[in-house]
């Protein structure tokens, strides 16, 4: 239970906390409409999914050939969880959306963008390898892990979905932009505890 819990956490704080898959389904959204940033969604949450795969076979080989080197992995997990915490809390620019007009994209080219900026995203990479790092050990199954990676694509495809739904509406839209600084300096701090703990545990 405490495995799950702390996969829930990190999981819903790193997609909580905008980036550039944040701002490519924002500018899908506000400039072609619900349909499009859905789309885009469902591709970030693909994209991840890439990350999950190589992450379970990577870590999966660490625990099998040396326990010494997944420790010392797990604590650099830790480390990362610290470092994207503070950056997150000291965040004070707003998140840049390129929202220049262009031509409009096809539902394959919507989830080309998703998949690709996330699949491409250093931030998905490392939230992904600091998460399974950290919760992942000798007893958990490979069906567990999976079950971890699914609802790591799903939180993403849920958070997601709710930001094409907001932006696809003027009035939605300025009211999340406007708590941006107070969600990055919430976000920053659980996840500094979390680092830091994750760190001590044994």
């Amino acid at each position: 239970m405490t495995e799950l819990l702390a996969v829930a956490a990190i999981t819903v704080l790193a997609v909580v906390s905008p980036g550039a898959d944040f701002a490519m389904v924002v500018r899908n959204s506000y400039l072609y409409g619900r349909t499009t940033g859905v789309l885009a969604a469902a591709g970030v949450a693909g994209g991840v999914l890439v990350h999950v795969t190589y992450t379970m076979l990577g870590v999966g080989l660490l625990i099998a050939s040396s326990t010494a080197l997944f420790t010392a992995v797990k604590l650099a997990g830790a480390a990362y969880l610290i470092y994207i915490g503070v950056r997150t809390f000291l965040a004070r620019a707003d998140l840049d959306v390129d929202l220049s007009d262009r031509p409009g994209l096809s539902p394959f080219g919507a989830l080309r963008s998703g998949f690709l900026t996330n699949a491409l995203n250093p931030k998905t990479t490392l939230f992904v390898v600091a998460t399974f790092t950290q919760v992942v050990g000798p007893d958990t199954t490979l069906w567990q892990q999976a079950g971890y990676g699914l609802f790591m694509s799903a939180a993403h495809l849920g958070w997601f979905a709710l930001v094409a739904l907001f932006f696809s509406h003027s009035r939605l839209r300025g009211a999340m932009l406007r708590r941006q600084k107070a969600l990055n300096r919430g976000i920053g701090s659980v996840l500094v505890g979390l680092g830091v703990t994750l760190g001590l545990a044994r």
